[in-house]
């Protein structure tokens, strides 16, 4: 197993080029992952932006053109703009000489300092060492998750239902997480994290994966050392398209990063 730093490491190409060699144990089934991608981008953003004091990324905007297959890949970044407080930057992975994902990335300076004001209560669950332990073969994928031989997940009992044949339909998986690799959270890797599995639409009785179309996200602070929690919820699912919003507390109870993604999944055909 490697870590996560290893896995979004880059060579600097100069011009603001970077090479990558994207790792297949960031992926779901033969997919890497969506949020893994956008760390791979978001690194490669900070190193370009290196120097100009904002050494953290803030938001992101994602779109999945075409999926990258595991292996070399180009990191191009374009600045657009830098200022006293934040630098904008635009984000694109290549391989064959096509896009694969695109970004708008801003990069500013994080602190771990708690939140002036917040509504967002850190959601309730059983301890750590009480939730089911998703593994690499997870029921009811239909298909291998290598990402769990690298994240460390364990899901609330009460959303496990869909491994069992009975989902409970709510539209809500929440889980702990930890790097498997005992290194801390920090915002790029966090990305990751936005961007959940499995899938709440399995929670829905959908079978089947649910690839990412859009994803945006925001960092709101640096993470206490520790797990996360994570809840990932649906608002509406229809056309063969759902929403997904992922919230992250660190392990002082704080919001730490928040997303709201579209992803393509096939309905079941009306009996």
């Amino acid at each position: 197993m490697g870590t996560f730093r290893e896995a979004t490491a880059l060579t600097a190409r100069g011009n603001g080029e970077f090479g990558a060699l994207l790792d297949a144990q960031w992926g779901v089934g033969t997919r890497l992952h969506g949020g893994y991608l956008l760390a791979v981008l978001g690194r490669a953003a900070c190193e370009s932006a290196a120097g100009a004091g904002h050494p953290h990324v803030t938001a992101v905007s994602g779109s999945f053109v075409e999926p990258p297959e595991p292996g070399a890949a180009l990191a191009r970044v374009e600045t657009l703009r830098v200022g006293r407080s934040l630098a904008q930057v635009r984000a694109t992975l290549v391989q064959d000489g096509r896009t694969r994902v695109e970004a708008h990335i801003t990069l500013s300076q994080l602190d771990a300092a708690d939140p002036w004001w917040s509504a967002a209560d850190p959601v309730r669950m059983p301890p750590e060492e009480e939730c089911f332990l998703a593994p690499v073969d997870a029921p009811g994928a239909g298909m291998p998750v290598p990402l769990m031989g690298v994240i460390e997940e364990r899901l609330d009992p009460e959303n496990l239902g869909f491994a069992f044949g009975t989902p409970a339909g709510r539209g809500v998986i929440t889980s702990w997480q930890r790097l498997a690799d005992g290194s801390d959270w920090d915002p790029l890797s966090l990305l990751v994290a936005l961007d959940p599995v499995p899938p709440v639409s399995l929670e829905l009785g959908v079978p089947g994966w649910a690839p990412t179309i859009q994803l945006t996200g925001f960092v709101r602070r640096l993470p206490a050392p520790g797990p996360i929690r994570v809840r990932l919820t649906a608002t509406d699912v229809g056309g063969d398209r759902m929403d997904e919003v992922a919230h992250v507390w660190d392990d002082k109870g704080r919001l730490v990063a928040q997303a709201t993604q579209l992803a393509a999944i096939r309905l079941p055909v009306p009996r």
